[in-house]
């Protein structure tokens, strides 16, 4: 089969969707398929067998105030590139749409040179898709989850008028909505998320199908010569993510009888606006060190030299951070938000669960685990267990080869 993935962001780094669409590609390469990738920056790394076609942007939003590239003067001047300039001016993302219509117009040269069989977007869903539906090819979509869920986290917190219409100029849920419900068939990480998307987007359910994400066990796996650090916690994700839940982690802190510390890997987040405050407020300074952006390596090192790993999340699509920690043997305590649950699995044997929102249940939590190490090693072994049983890139790449055969067939009315 010759597949072509989308994906408007496509380094590891930026997030779950450059894990997705890397991993994802690598187990279609292996299984013997034709594999190309149309990506906007930051652009992923090399995979063998896999043809990268890049497609270009000036990054506007995050560089609002810079019109005039040193390097590419007259790059503005383009229609997107302006559109992309005085959107961002406005507090509006529009790096989704715009590449979806530059996709478009990548996608209509290479068909003269490719057939390819099937299309698959990974969470784009940007109004240049309905043209690309023209070329005559079966069009699917990942959604890892409605970013309406991403928005109204946002208004649980105290904010100004100013950053309350910020955020809703920032999400393109219209878009999306839109978009979704003409691809011929919606691709999601989870149970949870197949309900979130229906209730959001209105999408059928009939036409949503679940393939979990996967783990590579490989890179993430217990390393006994690693020496545990006593009464440590690790938490990974974006903390400026209203959505992580972060906030009833550090209220968490302050809670418990043992005088536990925090590594929080934050992926580099160049601005914490709010962490600072409540690290303050509940009096656990000194006691939360932030690593920034670190290897893998270095991350599977951390993961190995902690005892307790947290998820605190309000929502979660899926959570790979819960399921990294739970393949490297770690005892989890996770929140009950969204797919977290189906992650995670059972309470008090695979991982220890609790209310989203409950400080003082995460804190039960980890004044449990750190005064019963026999539970600890317990928990940690099953949550291995739990993770290569159900969450690989090998099962997720046999399943979505499944769901592209049966949009295949339905798009050829076979």
């Amino acid at each position: 089969m010759r597949i072509c993935l989308l994906s408007y962001r496509g380094n590891p780094y930026c997030g779950g969707q450059g894990i997705y669409v890397y991993y994802i590609a690598r187990e279609l390469i292996k299984m013997g398929h034709e594999v190309h990738l149309i990506v906007g920056p930051p652009y992923p790394d090399e995979v063998e067998g896999l043809i990268i076609h890049k497609i270009e942007n000036q990054n506007y939003f995050n560089n609002a105030s810079d019109f005039i590239n040193p390097e590419k003067p007259f790059a503005s001047l383009s229609p997107l590139n302006f559109y992309e300039f005085l959107s961002s001016k406005f507090g509006i993302f529009p790096e989704i749409e715009a590449f979806s219509f530059r996709a478009f117009i990548k996608l209509r040269e290479l068909v003269k040179k490719y057939k390819f069989d099937i299309l698959h977007d990974n969470q784009c869903l940007g109004y240049g898709f309905l043209m690309i539906k023209s070329l005559g090819i079966p069009f699917i979509s990942t959604i890892h989850h409605p970013l309406s869920i991403d928005r109204s986290t946002w208004f649980e917190y105290p904010s100004d008028f100013y950053l309350k219409i910020k955020r809703i100029l920032y999400y393109p849920l219209v878009m999306q909505k839109i978009v979704s419900n003409r691809m011929d068939m919606i691709v999601t990480v989870s149970h949870d998320s197949a309900k979130e998307i229906n209730k959001a987007f209105n999408v059928p359910m009939e036409k949503i199908r679940v393939v979990y994400n996967g783990l590579d066990p490989g890179i993430f796996r217990p390393m006994p010569s690693v020496k545990k650090k006593k009464n440590s916690l690790i938490f990974v994700g974006n903390v400026e993510d209203r959505k992580k839940g972060v906030i009833y982690l550090i209220k968490a802190l302050g809670m418990i009888k043992n005088r536990a510390a925090l590594t929080i890997v934050d992926g580099g987040t160049p601005a914490r606006s709010l962490i600072p405050q409540m690290i303050e407020k509940f009096g656990v300074n000194g006691r939360v060190t932030f690593t920034g952006k670190i290897p893998v390596e270095r991350l599977n090192s951390l993961y190995s030299e902690s005892e307790i790993a947290l998820s605190p999340s309000i929502y979660e699509g899926f959570g790979f951070p819960a399921a990294e920690a739970m393949a490297c043997g770690l005892p989890l305590i996770s929140a009950d938000g969204g797919a977290l649950p189906e992650v995670a699995g059972e309470h008090m044997k695979t991982a220890y669960i609790v209310p989203a929102r409950d400080a003082g249940a995460i804190a039960a939590g980890i004044d449990y685990l750190m005064d019963n190490p026999r539970a600890r090693e317990k928990m940690g072994k099953a949550a291995r267990e739990h993770i290569l049983k159900n969450f690989t890139w090998e099962k997720a790449g046999r399943m979505m080869m499944d769901v592209y055969w049966e949009a295949i067939s339905a798009y050829r009315g076979i």
